[in-house]
């Protein structure tokens, strides 16, 4: 029983242990996400015109008629996606899959508000959501039964079978590889 209970107090020490990459990357992340505010109204920086001309690209709305209008509508949409990608490549826990259904919508989301010829944004989002949904959500249901079935058979806590599910690429570059 003391052995299991020092097992216990070395992995939760070890857990803990941060080190110096860890601490600057995640005080990075922290430092994104307080700025999403000031990211969101960065289209009130962006002129109320059809044509908008710089130095770098010329923007003609044509569906929208203001490229305020556009600005706006895209960073409704890219903040959310930002936050979404920073919870999925930062979730330790086994359902994180499910958080590609929103960034599979949030991005098709932003395709169609760049393509100017069509007329509504927000339309038929969910057929092309099908594919996706029909491969994360009947596996995320697979891994949750395995999980009850193990509870029930085994003399582990949650916990150690989250971490027996768990597939942790060292780094981001590894976590990108893994769905490609």
């Amino acid at each position: 029983m003391e052995n299991k209970q020092q097992k216990l107090k070395d992995q939760k020490s070890e857990f803990h242990r941060l080190d110096r990459k860890s601490l600057i990357i995640g005080s990075l992340i922290a430092t994104l996400i307080a700025l999403t505010p000031y990211f969101f109204y960065l289209y009130e920086s962006v002129p109320d015109i059809r044509v908008w001309n710089t130095f770098l690209f010329t923007y003609d709305s044509k569906y929208y008629g203001s490229v305020l209008t556009v600005a706006w509508t895209l960073t409704g949409k890219m903040i959310p996606l930002f936050l979404f990608f920073i919870w999925f490549f930062t979730c330790r826990h086994w359902w994180y899959h499910v958080l590609l259904v929103p960034i599979a919508m949030y991005a098709y989301q932003i395709f169609i508000t760049l393509n100017d010829d069509l007329n509504y944004v927000d339309s038929n989002q969910l057929i092309y959501l099908i594919p996706i949904m029909a491969i994360i959500v009947p596996s995320i249901y697979l891994i949750r039964a395995q999980i009850f079935n193990k509870i029930n058979t085994a003399s582990k806590t949650l916990e150690e079978l989250e971490d027996e599910f768990k597939v942790s690429p060292k780094n981001f570059w590894d976590k990108i590889r893994q769905y490609f």
